[in-house]
């Protein structure tokens, strides 16, 4: 639900901002055409950290009769030993995917990055506490080792990676 009220508050309020304070930009086709194109391959990048991260916790992540979408493993290895959030990493730029799809400026430039800092607070406070509920003195030694999120160029190159679906 949050990200519906995200995006779609996102989209609605920076086509507002941007009629009534950059109008000659946001009216012109071309600017429109290049940041579509950049939105699309922002999306692009979400879909994939989305699917490589998803598809290594359902490998990896339950052990037994997990319920389907649950983990009961914590996992510290692959995408989870540069960061202990990849797909939250890549979920983070949907916002900013977003906001270049409807090409409006105050989304780019002011709301999207507002979306963003507001989900790593979620991430910071409801993720990370409810992890360490379920995986207790581990998920705690991990979190000493590993950052929450990484920006290092291998890291991102890995969870933005076109995934081998064999």
């Amino acid at each position: 639900m949050i990200w519906i009220i995200f995006l779609m508050g996102g989209t609605i309020l920076g086509i507002n901002m941007d009629l009534a304070r950059f109008r000659s930009i946001f009216m012109n086709l071309h600017f429109h055409l290049v940041s579509f194109s950049v939105g699309l391959l922002i999306l692009r990048l979400v879909l994939r950290a989305s699917k490589n991260t998803g598809r290594y916790l359902a490998r990896h992540g339950r052990k037994g009769e997990a319920p389907r979408m649950e983990t009961n493993l914590l996992v510290t290895d692959g995408y989870y030993a540069c960061m202990r959030h990849p797909m939250h990493s890549g979920l983070l730029l949907l916002p900013w995917a977003m906001a270049f799809l409807v090409g409006s400026i105050s989304f780019i430039i002011v709301l999207a990055p507002l979306e963003m800092f507001f989900l790593v607070l979620l991430v910071k406070t409801v993720e990370e506490s409810q992890a360490q509920k379920k995986f207790g003195e581990a998920y705690l030694e991990y979190k000493k080792q590993v950052p929450m999120f990484s920006f290092e160029w291998v890291c991102l190159k890995e969870l933005f990676a076109k995934a081998d679906d064999s």
